[in-house]
């Protein structure tokens, strides 16, 4: 009788157009996404939100460091304090040594496949060309009483073995003592180093990953102690940092968090200058004038001058320095605090960034407060360079480099703002809200894109260039599939890291809140996740729960199509049946529709009517929930619907508009002769396929 009753109910199924593969739930699109988040614990909540043993890890650094101007090097020597919140016995730590990836024989030069016509590729060309003797000389490693401890090298991760279990609740402190020379940034694209200009005899220093920073360990996966290859940038606990940095007397510095001795670094008219900066809420005033800088450009100081710095609950620490300096800020209020947004460059900046610069930043940190939390920090650095952006806790290092006689492109200066608004946005995700860049590289570049773009979007209505919207990721999606991969890989992986890191996350999420969410539910959800989760490490199931369960909306199809799979969205609008409504006034239009590409979407579509007005119609994607290949809808309208155009608006990455029209693209005289021709019967030219 069971079978029976099932050969009845697959037979009933067929005729309602279902197949049996589509009935059964593991390969219906819609089915929970269940077995392939990890599961929920006491750590990680299935609601998404930090459970109720959730724990991590703290280190806290006192580190003094000094820059070496004439011979290009950095010493330092630092004190960890490691603390262990986590229920485990740990016998040994793992400290990354990122500098490491600029050794003479360095794992990433061994690791990638180039062959002679590679080379005109600049970034290729320079593992070989640039003959750099780089990495950490580490001198000494101790523990708190100066006795040294054992530790093991392996390319840009260290392991240091202690010679007591560190137990839970327990804290140890590490001393380290380094040296190492500082690249040319401008022949390797790095993101730090140095940059040399001829003409003045002179330097900019921006300076990242200068210190031995210890690694993360979570409950997700221990120690996160994979190897830095260039790509997958960084995991890094928060902590609290005292720094000293010795430079040139003459030179300007800017550094994460909050400068402790300005008396003895700055003039007493700069320091004026500075507090009326941060009373300054509509312009940047200038601390060093573009002339203040010129002359300094002219003279080098012998002497040196210690600049001091404190930053609290912070994962990194990085710094800029130079003569050349030009600096200028203002003021941002963040409730009952005002932070202060600022920016150095030389004079090859401008005239671009004394306008452009300060005032982006200050964009940025009021449009990403508003769809997060409030800026916690007391500085927001803009550092100038030639080539490449680059992000730290309260700086950050942008392209933008006008002609020698100060003109620019529009493409110039829009690339620029870009940098900066991205670049200033990644104290958001991931220096705030703390996701592992080393294998979830989306999870701070897409996240960090969307806002952008919304920022970019409210600075210019008509903003150009933008990679973050759905339409600028169609090419990308509709073209050859042999090295593209799931946004869910890790980024060393990764063939496209542009359009699979960056742009594709951020459409989808264009995507979630304009067309399947809505603004309203999708800015409560996404500031919950990013609330629930600021000064935490985060996982992607973390991300997609929070935003089902802050939104009351079912969302386990859109990760897995968008983010699981290389799907693309192709939606066809088939054919086009009409019928007169016997019962009353108006005519049936049934839309019978494809999913092509196996992205499953929902269907916005426009009516355009005889007389010239037109409608849009939103049918959410459940309309494909009973069969992900085909579906029908039926509209009754009084008025003669002479046109029908599925995604008017390009709004959901459609790959193929096509497709997308009833009447199929006709020219004037047979579209008239099909309209007098046509009785009701199915359309006979649906869309072609691809």
């Amino acid at each position: 009788m069971k079978h029976l009753f099932l050969t009845l109910l697959l037979g009933c199924l067929s005729v309602w157009g279902i197949s049996q593969e589509q009935m059964i739930p593991a390969h219906n699109k819609f089915r929970q996404m269940g077995t392939q988040f990890n599961t929920p614990n006491a750590y990680r909540t299935a609601s998404g939100a930090p459970g109720q043993l959730y724990w991590q890890q703290q280190a806290n650094y006192r580190i003094s460091v000094k820059l070496d101007e004439s011979n290009q090097t950095i010493t330092g020597e630092e004190t960890i304090e490691y603390i262990n919140h986590s229920p485990d016995v740990l016998t040994y730590l793992w400290v990354q040594l990122d500098q490491n990836r600029r050794q003479k024989d360095n794992i990433t030069r061994a690791i990638t496949p180039v062959r002679i016509e590679d080379l005109r590729n600049p970034r290729l060309a320079s593992l070989y060309s640039y003959e750099f003797d780089g990495g950490f000389r580490i001198e000494s490693v101790t523990n708190g009483e100066g006795n040294a401890l054992p530790y093991t090298i392996n390319h840009t991760m260290m392991r240091i073995d202690l010679p007591e279990a560190l137990r839970p609740g327990q804290k140890t402190e590490l001393a380290i003592t380094w040296w190492y020379n500082i690249n040319d940034r401008m022949k390797e694209r790095a993101r730090s180093g140095m940059e040399y200009f001829e003409e003045d005899d002179n330097y900019i220093f921006t300076i990242a990953q200068f210190f031995p920073r210890m690694a993360v360990y979570s409950e997700v996966e221990g120690w996160q102690n994979n190897q830095f290859f260039g790509k997958a940038e960084f995991a890094l606990p928060f902590g609290n940092y005292e720094v000293e940095i010795t430079v040139p007397a003459d030179h300007v510095v800017g550094a994460t968090g909050e400068l402790l001795n300005k008396e003895e670094v700055l003039s007493k008219e700069q320091i004026s200058r500075l507090d009326a900066a941060m009373l300054s809420l509509e312009d940047p005033v200038f601390i060093v004038s573009e002339e203040e800088a010129i002359q300094a450009e002219k003279h080098k100081s012998t002497k040196t001058k210690t600049w001091k710095y404190k930053a609290e609950n912070v994962r990194d620490f990085a710094f800029a320095s130079s003569r050349k300096f030009i600096w200028d800020g203002m003021g941002v209020k963040m409730s009952d605090r005002t932070v202060l947004a600022t920016s150095l460059y030389p004079k090859e900046g401008n005239p671009l960034w004394e306008e452009y610069s300060t005032r982006a930043v200050a964009h940025t940190l009021k449009v990403f407060s508003r769809m997060t939390f409030n800026y916690p920090y007391p500085v927001a650095y803009s550092v100038h360079t030639a080539q490449i952006g680059m992000e730290y806790p309260m700086i950050s290092f942008n392209l933008g480099r006008p002609e020698k006689d100060g003109s620019y492109t529009d493409r110039v200066k829009y690339r620029m703002i870009s940098v900066i608004i991205h670049e200033v946005g990644h104290n958001y995700f991931p220096m705030i809200v703390n996701s592992d860049e080393r294998q979830w590289t989306w999870m701070d570049e897409g996240l960090n894109t969307f806002v952008q773009t919304v920022a970019e979007l409210e600075w210019q209505a008509d903003y150009p260039f933008q990679r973050g919207m759905p339409q600028s990721v169609i090419n990308y999606m509709k073209g050859d599939h042999t090295g593209i991969a799931p946004i869910m890989m890790n980024g060393e992986l990764l063939v496209h890291r542009g359009p699979n890191a960056y742009g594709k996350p951020s459409a989808g999420l264009m995507i979630l809140r304009e067309t399947i969410m809505g603004r309203e539910l999708f800015d409560f959800a996404f500031k919950e996740y990013a609330n629930r989760w600021k000064f935490k490490h985060p996982t992607p199931e973390d991300f997609f729960r929070t935003m089902e369960d802050a939104s009351a909306m079912d969302l386990d199809w859109f990760w897995r199509g968008w983010f699981y799979t290389t799907d693309r969205v192709d939606i066809a609008l088939d054919t086009v049946i009409r019928a007169e409504n016997e019962r009353g006034p108006g005519t049936y239009y049934q839309l019978d529709f494809s999913n092509v590409g196996g992205m499953l979407m929902p269907l916005v579509i426009q009516f355009e009517f005889a007389d010239g007005s037109k409608e849009i119609k939103h049918v959410p994607a459940q309309i494909w929930s009973k069969n992900n290949l085909k579906t029908s809808k039926l509209f009754l309208f009084e008025k003669e619907v002479a046109a029908i155009t599925l995604d008017p608006n390009q709004e959901t990455a459609d790959c193929d508009t096509g497709n997308n029209h009833w009447p199929p693209q006709l020219n004037a005289s047979r579209f008239e002769r099909y309209k007098r021709n046509h009785s009701g019967s199915a359309d006979t030219e649906p869309s072609p396929l691809p």
